[in-house]
C-alpha cells in the first residue's frame, strides 16, 4: 500500500512505503542484487531497494498503467537500474533462480482510493468500477447490478466478513440498478440498524472490499503468486509480502509456510511502529511476513 499520497494531477503522486525500513532490512538487500517488486505502485518500495545497495537492479510490475507510468516519472534517475513491466503479478513468468529478493505490497493504495474516477472509494461519487487493470472487463458495476441476491450475499460474507450480507445483498437487488458509489453506498447504509450504520466503520466498507477483491480476482492471483514465486529467488534469496488483512494474511501466512523451498523467518509478522502509524495512519493494518529459499 502506497500512502501519503498528494496531488491529482498526471498520476505525480507522493507516498510513504508502509514498512520502508523492515521490508529492507528483511530483504537483506545486497550491492549488485537483483530485485522484484511486483505491486510497484508509485515506486516507493523500489526507491528503498534502489538506494540501499550499489548496482542494485530492480524489475518492476504492476498491472495498473497509471502506477507503473508514475513509477516510472518517480525512479527516472534510476532508469538504467529498472525493468518496467505491466503485468498482474499472478500472470508474469518467474524465471528459476533469477532474483535475490521479492516484494509484494497487496491491497489498494492510497492513490486509488484517493482518485475517484477509479470507484474504489464511496467518498465521492464515481462510476462503479474498481478494476485495477482497467484492462479487464468485469467492473463492480457488472457484479451489483447483474449477478444475484445469493451470489452477492455470498460474496459480502466471504471477501468482506460482512455478517449482515444478506439484507445488504437484498437492499441492493431492490434499488438496483446502482450506477454510483455514492448510490451503492447509501443502499447499504440504508438497509443496516442505526447502530452499525454510524459505528466505527462505515456500513459500505466490507462490501466495498468484498467487490474490490472479486472484480480483481484478488485472493486467486495471490493464490498463484504463492505457488510460483519462491522458485525464482535465488537459493538464500528472501520474499517479503505485506497484506493489509486477514484475508490476505491467512494465505500468505500458510503459504509461505508451507512451501518446501521456504524457511519461514517471522514468527509473527511485523507491524508499523506507533511512530509510523501516527504519520502514516494507513499502515496501521500493515503486517510482513519474510521468508528464505533454502534449496
Amino acid at each position: 500500500m502506497e500512502a501519503g499520497y498528494q496531488g491529482l494531477e498526471a498520476q505525480n503522486f507522493s507516498h510513504i512505503p508502509v514498512l520502508g525500513r523492515e521490508v529492507i532490512e528483511g530483504l537483506t538487500v545486497r550491492p549488485g542484487g537483483h530485485y522484484l517488486d511486483v505491486t510497484v505502485g508509485g515506486g516507493g518500495h523500489s526507491r528503498l531497494i534502489l538506494e540501499a545497495g550499489l548496482d542494485v537492479r530492480v524489475t518492476a510490475i504492476d498491472q495498473d498503467e497509471d502506477a507503473l507510468a508514475a513509477a516510472q516519472k518517480n525512479l527516472a534517475e534510476y532508469s538504467d537500474r529498472v525493468q518496467f513491466i505491466h503485468s498482474n503479478f499472478a500472470a508474469y513468468e518467474f524465471t528459476p533462480n533469477t532474483f535475490d529478493g521479492i516484494l509484494a505490497d497487496l491491497g489498494v493504495s492510497s492513490y486509488h482510493l484517493d482518485q475517484a474516477e477509479r470507484g474504489f472509494s464511496f467518498r465521492q461519487s464515481a462510476n462503479l468500477d474498481m478494476r485495477m487493470d482497467r484492462g479487464r472487463s468485469l467492473t463492480a458495476a457488472d457484479v451489483i447490478n447483474n449477478w444475484d441476491e445469493a451470489d452477492l450475499a455470498d460474496i459480502f460474507f466471504k471477501y468482506g466478513e460482512e455478517r449482515l450480507s444478506r439484507r445488504i445483498a437484498r437492499r441492493i437487488v431492490e434499488r438496483r440498478p446502482l450506477h454510483t458509489t455514492v448510490e451503492l453506498a447509501e443502499a447499504i447504509a440504508s438497509s443496516v440498524p442505526p447502530k452499525y450504520r454510524y459505528g466505527r466503520i462505515h456500513p459500505a466498507t466490507r462490501v466495498f472490499q468484498a467487490l474490490r477483491i472479486v472484480v480483481n480476482d484478488e485472493l486467486k492471483s495471490l493464490e498463484t503468486f504463492l505457488d510460483k514465486a519462491p522458485n525464482a529467488l535465488v537459493p538464500g534469496g528472501r520474499i517479503a509480502i505485506i497484506s493489509f488483512h486477514s484475508l490476505e494474511d491467512r494465505p500468505v501466512k500458510h503459504g509461505l509456510r508451507n512451501s518446501p523451498l521456504l524457511k519461514v523467518l517471522t514468527k509473527k509478522p511485523i507491524i508499523a511502529s506507533e511512530e509510523e502509524i501516527a504519520n502514516n495512519p494507513r499502515s496501521r493494518s500493515a503486517k510482513l511476513r519474510i521468508a528464505q529459499k533454502v534449496l
